[in-house]
This record gives C-alpha cells, sequence and structure tokens, in this order.
C-alpha cells in the first residue's frame, strides 16, 4: 500500500494579501465560499485571484446557471457542492456548464457523523470526481470539529475523497491509521 499523499485545501478565502501569502505556502486547492448566509461569503470578486494552486468554488444549493457564471468568472477547477444537490442536479450542471464552455471537476461534500452516513454516497459514484467528508454540526460546513475518523474503515466506495473539520498539521498521521 502506497502511502497517502494529502491534498491541502484552504477554503473562505476573499482578502488579496491572504490569498497570496497562503498560495505562497504550495497548497493545493483554494476554496472561494459563494454561499451568501457564510460569515466567508464572496461577495465581491478580490483583486488577485490564486494562479499556482487550483480554485475551488463553495456552493450550497445554488442554481445552476449562478454556478456556471461564477466557475466561468473565477476560471474555478473545482465546483464543490456542500447543499442537498442531487445527482440530477449534477447531470444538469454538468450539461449547461458544458454548453457554456466551463469544464471543472466536481466535489460533492457529505455531513458524517457514523458509518451510515456513508450511504448518502452511493447514489453520487460516477457522477462526481472527488467527494468530501465533513463533519455533521449545526451549519453546513465550517463547524470546525472533526468526525469520529474510524468511520472511513467502513466507506467501501471507489471515488477518492477529501477530509474536512477542524484538521491541523498533526493530522496526517491520525488519518493514515484509520486507512
Amino acid at each position: 500500500m502506497s502511502p497517502i499523499q494529502p491534498i491541502i485545501k484552504v477554503c473562505g478565502m476573499r482578502e488579496p494579501d491572504n490569498i497570496r501569502a497562503v498560495e505562497a505556502l504550495g497548497i493545493e486547492l483554494m476554496g472561494f465560499i459563494f454561499w451568501p448566509r457564510s460569515s466567508r461569503y464572496v461577495a465581491e470578486r478580490p483583486a488577485y485571484l490564486p494562479t499556482h494552486c487550483k480554485r475551488v468554488g463553495v456552493f450550497v444549493d445554488e442554481a445552476i446557471e449562478t454556478v456556471c457564471r461564477l466557475a466561468a468568472d473565477y476560471a474555478l477547477d473545482f465546483i464543490q457542492l456542500h447543499g442537498h444537490e442531487s445527482p440530477d442536479y449534477i447531470r444538469t450542471l454538468n450539461a449547461q456548464c458544458s454548453m457554456v464552455n466551463v469544464q471543472c471537476s466536481i466535489i460533492k461534500a457529505f455531513n458524517i457523523a457514523t458509518t451510515a452516513d456513508l450511504a448518502q454516497t452511493a447514489p453520487y459514484a460516477g457522477l462526481v470526481d472527488l467527494f468530501l467528508f465533513d463533519t455533521k454540526g449545526p451549519s453546513v460546513g465550517g463547524n470546525g470539529e472533526k468526525f469520529d475518523w474510524g468511520v472511513l474503515s467502513a466507506y467501501d466506495g471507489s471515488t477518492p475523497f477529501l477530509l474536512s473539520g477542524g484538521i491541523g498539521p498533526d493530522d496526517a498521521e491520525v488519518l493514515t491509521s484509520h486507512l
């Protein structure tokens, strides 16, 4: 078994100086939150967007036309869906983005607390490029807490996944012990 290579995604970016500083750390993915109810909502296009890492737009139950427009405006590499988006929504999103020449990979987020929560991923297998497993909490994301990563041993899907929720620098070793 080869060692897990962590992919680091920093989300909630808005300020140009902050974007530059975080990008300089060599992260792989930078997230911009397009959900108006988030305290990290991107209301206006930042004066600087990253050029050395992939751009991720985070959406929660957003209109498909808006997702496609913002994906084009921000030259997104990934669209992260963090709401109740159905498989049909994702099929329509892919079709409409393709019609306007927007090619993005799709990340579908799921709130996880127990092994039973992993079952919700099944209808999305083959439709999205990555899953994101986040902690089930009072908000759709950004709760800053880890779930019990031991539940990941029950994940038997083939879609690769990212983890979210209160992750720090010392967590890579802990994670590898659960997989």
